[in-house]
């Protein structure tokens, strides 16, 4: 017995297993746009996940059954009616990819194999999509959170002496935790204040540079948002790279959720800049619908990238042929050396669909939140609380912040849509974000008749 693998002892068997388990996925993928958007995960399943640790396992058709039994319950991203956060709505791509993926169990930490040939692919068209230099290096991870740490450790490493960078007070709590991370400390962050439109204020930017040159501090780089998670709003990027320029900053772009905005003909020119910035880290798992998780950092500086990483011990030495070679690793450009295969369904999205397909879906979001904008604007129970920049909408029902509260518990709860709150101006607020390819108008109707009922 001890010699024995972990292999099925009956392949068919584990064969038609298999195959029951892809029929209840992609029967889950096809009624994606039918039922509630959240269901809470009922009593009894919440305690058969607090079991003891197994000493004897339950066999695999136990195990895909219990498996089965959790597709009706999780966050709803999937459904087109889920508003509340920026997730993307997956695909079928992903799946299949994911089969694929699984089956090769591929570590992309290093070494000479087919797999790291996708991530190349995908790196240079990444690079394409931007127009960055031939130079430029980059790397899939697991999202903007850890593609902003890399970044900014490049960044870092480029520059000496007490060290402080700038970013908005919209901007995502990534950049903070990135300085927190990186030993810099939260308080090297300066968090600029926004104009009206929720854009990085230019001139307070200026201003804080010139403060921190005079207390003899080092600013090193500066965040521009390309998408707040609050409304939507882009940073003036041009604008943001001018003055990177003049200050001999490090210029990273937060797009976790716009960069993907340059392949849409409603978004692209609020993206003006992007291409000047040393560093950009987007997602994606969210307006690119690639399956959770997937995100990505482009690096200006291919050279500069490299060296804030390469660290090749005698075991990892590099070699002109063999499973050792295919130099550089890309775990010289970050700090994984066990790397799961997400190229591939990043790679599967792009190849079955084209950018244009994907920036089109992009672009009929946000035609989607001009539609919603219009809505609220000629509904007497609505008002709007934010400028709409791009896909996400902003808005209260006439009343107190407990009723607005209230009627959003109730939509997730009652299953009929997911949405969010957030405060704007001190005014709690309905907050629906439209990242779905299965959104249509009709869910926005079915949405505003929820929320003044």
């Amino acid at each position: 017995m001890a010699d024995k693998s972990l292999d099925p002892d009956d392949w068919p068997a584990f064969r038609a297993t298999a195959h029951q388990m892809l029929d209840a996925a992609l029967d889950k993928m096809q009624t994606a746009t039918e039922g509630r958007v959240w269901t809470p995960l009922p009593d009894d399943l919440k305690q058969s996940f607090e079991a003891d640790l197994p000493v004897q396992g339950a066999g695999i058709a136990d195990t895909v059954e219990r498996m089965k039994d959790l597709l009706p319950y999780g966050v709803g991203n999937t459904h087109p009616r889920f508003f509340g956060w920026v997730h993307g709505a997956g695909s079928t791509s992903g799946l299949v990819a994911d089969i694929a993926a699984a089956a090769m169990n591929a570590n992309l930490g290093g070494r000479d194999h087919g797999a790291m040939y996708v991530e190349k692919q995908v790196v240079e068209w990444v690079r394409q999509m931007f127009d960055f230099p031939d130079t430029a290096s980059g790397l899939v991870v697991s999202g903007t959170s850890m593609a902003t740490i890399i970044a900014l450790k490049v960044a870092r490493d480029q520059h000496q002496g007490q060290l402080v960078g700038y970013t908005s007070t919209q901007a995502h709590a990534c950049a903070v935790r990135a300085f927190d991370l990186l030993g810099l400390g939260k308080d090297a962050l300066r968090l600029i204040p926004v104009n009206a439109a929720f854009e990085m204020d230019i001139t307070a930017l200026k201003s804080a540079i010139t403060a921190d040159r005079a207390a003899r501090l080092t600013p090193f780089c500066v965040v521009g948002t390309a998408g707040t998670v609050n409304v939507g709003a882009f940073d003036d990027l041009t604008a943001i790279a001018d003055i990177a320029a003049t200050e001999n900053l490090w210029f990273h772009v937060d797009g976790a959720f716009g960069a993907s905005g340059v392949l849409s003909e409603a978004l692209r020119p609020k993206l003006r800049g992007i291409e000047r910035a040393d560093s950009i880290a987007f997602d994606f798992h969210k307006w690119l619908h690639v399956n959770y998780d997937a995100g990505f950092v482009l690096v200006r500086d291919g050279e500069a990238h490299r060296q804030a990483f390469s660290d090749r011990p005698e075991y990892l030495a590099e070699a002109a042929r063999g499973l050792a070679a295919g130099n550089p690793w890309p775990v010289e450009y970050g700090p994984e050396l066990s790397r799961g295969f997400r190229a591939l369904k990043i790679w599967a999205q792009i190849n079955e669909h084209g950018v244009d397909r994907l920036g089109q879906a992009i672009t009929r979001n946000v035609e989607q939140a001009k539609l919603l904008e219009r809505l609220v604007l000629d509904h007497p129970k609505l008002e709007m609380v934010a400028p709409v920049a791009a896909q996400i909408v902003c808005f209260r029902h006439v009343g107190s912040d407990e009723l607005n509260a209230e009627i959003v518990l109730r939509l997730q709860e009652s299953g009929i849509a997911a949405p969010s709150t957030t405060q704007i101006n001190g005014q709690l607020a309905i907050r629906v974000n439209i990242t779905n390819h299965r959104t249509t108008d009709d869910d926005l109707l079915i949405l505003v008749e929820a929320v003044t009922k």
